[in-house]
C-alpha cells in the first residue's frame, strides 16, 4: 500500500489577501457607522490563509471611520509587523486576537468591542438571557471569560482559549463583547445579534425587574437557536447580509476599499 500523499499548503495569493483586507476595512467602517467604536480602542482581526498564521489588525491610532484596506497592519503570531508600517499595534488587541487565531483554525475573523450595552450586560450577574427572539439566536453559542485587567499579559491567553472553546460568541465580564466567524461577514452578523440582544435586555430592564419578563417556552427557544446552527448561518451572512452592507458602505463612502 502506497503512503498517502499530503496536500501542499498553498501560499496566499495577493488577490485573496486583498479581498480579506476590503472585508476587514468594511467591518471597521460598519462598527463606526453603528456607533460601536471606542475612539481608537477595541479591535477586529482577520486571518490571512496559510501556514504562517499571519493576521490583519487595525493600525493603532486611527479612528475606525478612516481605516482602509491598505492601512491595515499584517502581523505574525509574535505580534511583529509583516512588511512596512508606520503604525503600532494595540498590545491588548494582540493578546486577545492572537489567543483565538492560535487555536481556532476556523477563526477567519475576530471582533472585540466595548459598547455601552454590551459592556453593561457583560458586567451583570444575570448575563445575557433568552428574553427575546434575537437573544435566542445568541445564547446557545455564548461563552464567558472572567476579567483579568487590561489584556496585556500573554499568560491570560490559555484561559481565554479554554473559556471560548468551540463557541463563537463571548461576553468578557466587566469588559465587553467578542465574536468569531469563518469570515468577516459571519463575525459581524454574530456581533450584530449580540449587541442588539444586549441593548434589548438593557431596555427591558429599564421597564422594571425580572418579575416583568414574559416567559418563552424552552422548545421555542430551542427552535430559534436551531436557525443559526450549521452552515445556514454562514450562507445568510455571506450571501444576503454582507453584500447589502457593502452596498450601504459604498453609498456612504467607498474609500474603505482603497
Amino acid at each position: 500500500m502506497s503512503a498517502q500523499i499530503q496536500p501542499l499548503k498553498q501560499a496566499t495569493t495577493p488577490s485573496v489577501e486583498a479581498a480579506i483586507r476590503v472585508d476587514l476595512a468594511a467591518c471597521y467602517r460598519l462598527v463606526a457607522l453603528y456607533n460601536w467604536d471606542d475612539l481608537v480602542f477595541t479591535h477586529i482581526s482577520a486571518r490571512i490563509p496559510g501556514p504562517e498564521h499571519h493576521f490583519l489588525i487595525n493600525p493603532y491610532g486611527m479612528m475606525f471611520e478612516e481605516i482602509t484596506a491598505s492601512s491595515l497592519v499584517k502581523i505574525d503570531m509574535k505580534g511583529m509587523p509583516v512588511g512596512e508600517t508606520s503604525y503600532p499595534v494595540n498590545p491588548a488587541g494582540f493578546t486577545i486576537h492572537s489567543a483565538v487565531h492560535e487555536v481556532r483554525e476556523d477563526a477567519g475573523c475576530v471582533m472585540h468591542l466595548h459598547t455601552p450595552d454590551g459592556t453593561a450586560v457583560s458586567s451583570s450577574k444575570e448575563k445575557l438571557l433568552p428574553l427575546n427572539q434575537t437573544a435566542q439566536l445568541v445564547t446557545p453559542d455564548l461563552a464567558f471569560h472572567d476579567y483579568e485587567g487590561v489584556a496585556l499579559d500573554h499568560d491570560e491567553r490559555p484561559r481565554l482559549q479554554k473559556d471560548l472553546g468551540t463557541k463563537n460568541i463571548m461576553l468578557l465580564h466587566n469588559h465587553g463583547t467578542l465574536t468569531v466567524g469563518k469570515t468577516c461577514a459571519e463575525a459581524f452578523l454574530r456581533m450584530y445579534y449580540l449587541e442588539r440582544a444586549c441593548t434589548m435586555q438593557v431596555r427591558t430592564r429599564m421597564l422594571g425587574g425580572p418579575e416583568r419578563d414574559y416567559p418563552v417556552a424552552q422548545d421555542v427557544i430551542e427552535k430559534n437557536a436551531a436557525l443559526v446552527a450549521g452552515d445556514g448561518f454562514g450562507a445568510l451572512a455571506q450571501k444576503l447580509v454582507w453584500p447589502a452592507l457593502l452596498r450601504k458602505l459604498d453609498r456612504i463612502d467607498p474609500s474603505f476599499r482603497t
